[in-house]
């Protein structure tokens, strides 16, 4: 079996949840990252677990000569800079067989068309790494109802989910560094999810034509006081200067270019959901049919007492973003497998060996960033956004909404606050 060399850029927490999935998949070595900080944890972590003799390099350029491919989990504020600097690698001749970006490509459609050029201009495969399109649980329920789709028609109304007490790390919290709130973070995960279950089996991930979106952000529990102060304390970022919104939810309208049939795609995505970690629930509704996923639901439940508790060194090996280290826990053997790394990770080696760009390229990529975007200009617009509108398409290349502007207190806080 032929061997990708994989290189990653970042070691903080995505990187460290790709290098966990790369224990089940075959084929890939780990062998080099370059990062700020973390490198040696997360070399050490590769060697360790047999992913690969993982080299810790100095440059971004020293990285591309000693990989096949690169794998950017940078922070969204410095992927355009390393871009451009793998590109550089490249003209002077690394031999690179592909790159991949984690979600989101950009902070803005600006940003993710030059992505999108850079990578075309290198002549480089690409991947872009929307683990949800991959979770197997969806993946085997439009499998099992393909038959009822054909017969019955598609899939009509698409929902998904993703809610989560808050990011780790300061910059996801920063809307300036991080291109907005919970929409870029999360709903960019929801939008696609549900273009991916209402396309009909066959048909490639673009086949839907985005023809409107309508959305809401708001900040429902980051933007009092006392969460405020918290959040000043714990992660250094002031939700009283620059907030950015901790809730969004939306309603994205596609039409089927063959049968003019109009299909709904609804998100809901938030940073304040106190329950157990991270919960993702999608479901599709046809006619006579309908599946539903929820990542709370599990086959192993973990009981801790009281009087135990203080044994749990970290809530989060029970569930990502776990809240509790008490009581009924709902723990997954397997999260990386869940939410779809592996498979991920499968589909861009595959690709990238043989030449071609992964099931989700960077254009892709590129289309997400669009719609999320859309979504911010409908909530500071408080209306339904057009997107077959040429001029809508052109307003939002240049578009930066104002929660990523660090404006968000204009959109976000309707009254004076303390």
């Amino acid at each position: 079996m032929e061997t990708l060399r994989l290189g990653f850029i970042g070691a903080g927490f995505i990187a460290k949840f790709q290098a966990l999935a790369m224990k089940s998949v075959r084929g890939v070595d780990l062998v080099g990252v370059y990062a700020l900080k973390g490198a040696d944890e997360l070399a050490a972590f590769a060697v360790e677990n047999d992913l690969g003799d993982c080299k810790v390099c100095s440059s971004v350029e020293e990285l591309c000569k000693h990989c096949d491919a690169i794998a950017l989990f940078a922070p969204n504020y410095v992927r355009l800079e390393l871009t451009e600097q793998i590109v550089a690698a490249v003209q002077a001749g690394a031999k690179l067989k592909g790159i991949i970006c984690e979600k989101p490509l950009g902070r803005t459609v600006a940003d993710a068309k030059q992505m999108v050029a850079l990578a075309r201009q290198a002549k480089l495969p690409t991947a872009y790494f929307e683990n949800q399109i991959h979770m197997r649980s969806i993946k085997n329920a439009l499998e099992q109802l393909a038959p009822q789709q054909k017969v019955m028609g598609p899939i009509a109304l698409a929902r998904s989910a993703e809610e989560h007490a808050g990011p780790h790390e300061p910059w996801f919290w920063d809307p300036i560094r991080q291109g907005g709130g919970v929409l870029s973070d999360m709903g960019c995960h929801s939008i696609a999810a549900s273009w991916f279950v209402l396309t009909p089996v066959g048909k490639p991930a673009t086949f839907l034509e985005p023809v409107s979106i309508n959305a809401e952000t708001a900040l429902l529990k980051w933007g009092q006081p006392k969460y405020r102060q918290e959040l000043l304390d714990r992660m250094g970022v002031d939700y009283s200067k620059t907030p950015a919104e901790d809730f969004c939810t939306g309603i994205v309208t596609f039409r089927n270019p063959e049968t003019g049939q109009l299909v709904k795609g609804q998100f809901t995505d938030s940073w304040m959901y106190d329950k157990q970690g991270l919960r993702l629930v999608m479901d599709g509704l046809g006619p006579g049919y309908a599946f539903e996923v929820n990542s709370l639901q599990s086959p192993l439940e973990v009981f801790i007492g009281d009087a135990a508790a203080d044994a749990v060194s970290d809530a989060e090996t029970a569930l990502e973003k776990s809240t509790a280290s008490r009581g009924l826990l709902t723990v997954q053997p397997n999260e990386v497998d869940l939410y779809g790394y592996v498979d991920e990770i499968t589909d861009a080696r595959k690709a990238f060996l043989a030449g071609k760009d992964a099931f989700l390229s960077w254009e892709y990529g590129l289309e997400i960033t669009k719609l999320v975007q859309a979504g911010y200009m409908s909530a500071e617009l408080g209306k339904t956004i057009d997107l077959t509108d040429s001029a809508v398409q052109k307003e939002l290349d240049s578009y930066t909404s104002l929660i990523a502007q660090g404006k968000g207190a204009e959109v976000l806080y309707y009254s004076a606050h303390d």
